[in-house]
């Protein structure tokens, strides 16, 4: 995470420094992202982006975790809108269309969100997994209890499976239209959003049925 010298930084440096880096990760990823390149873009020394951050990992972590806030956000408002207390299962399979449809208007965030999921370099993983894994639990983890306050989810449910599907489902809803075989089994990817919605509604029968 950010030094201390990173927080003293000048506010549009430090957001020079964001926008490259958002920037050269989002179109080239963790392992061929170049540091010449967002320094250069930023209008800073090389070297001072070590005085910011311990490496590159921990700069990578730093935007991904930024863009995980950006997702948590848009998608704590639409819960919050949602009727779950009227339809739950209803609002649960809404809430996975819109998770889906975020991500064609969102390129950053997806880039990101491929990365974590797609990423091989393995120094940038365990941070940023750490940070998304605290994202999609914390959001999803109230979901099931209040289903189970509702009556719609039982209360012998397992929500720690539940909890780990949605982390493998989750992920694979938001990169499947945009990589090509990564869905190829419901539809997920399908470039007709009523095959998509389809396979949406077969992921939401099963956790209904998990949650019985």
């Amino acid at each position: 995470m950010p030094t201390p010298t990173w927080e003293r930084l000048d506010p549009a440096r430090r957001n020079a420094v964001i926008a490259a880096a958002e920037d050269e990760f989002a179109e080239h990823g963790f392992s061929s992202g170049s540091l010449n390149a967002i320094a250069r873009n930023a209008g800073v020394a090389k070297g001072s982006l070590f005085q910011y951050f311990t490496d590159k990992a921990d700069l990578y972590a730093y935007m991904a975790e930024r863009a995980s806030t950006r997702v948590r956000d848009a998608m704590a408002e639409h819960i919050a809108s949602a009727d779950w207390a009227g339809d739950y299962w209803g609002a649960m399979t809404d809430l996975l269309v819109h998770w889906q449809a975020y991500f064609f208007t969102h390129p950053l965030e997806r880039a990101f969100t491929e990365a974590v999921n797609l990423e091989s370099e393995r120094a940038a993983r365990p941070a940023i997994r750490r940070a998304v894994n605290d994202f999609y639990i914390d959001s999803l983890r109230p979901l099931l209890t209040l289903g189970q306050d509702l009556g719609v989810v039982g209360r012998d449910t397992d929500i720690e499976a539940v909890l780990a599907l949605l982390l493998m489902v989750l992920p694979q809803a938001a990169l499947a239209p945009h990589n090509a075989y990564l869905d190829p089994l419901l539809g997920l990817g399908d470039a007709d959003p009523t095959v998509r919605r389809q396979g949406i509604d077969r992921i939401i029968a099963l956790l209904r049925a998990m949650a019985a």
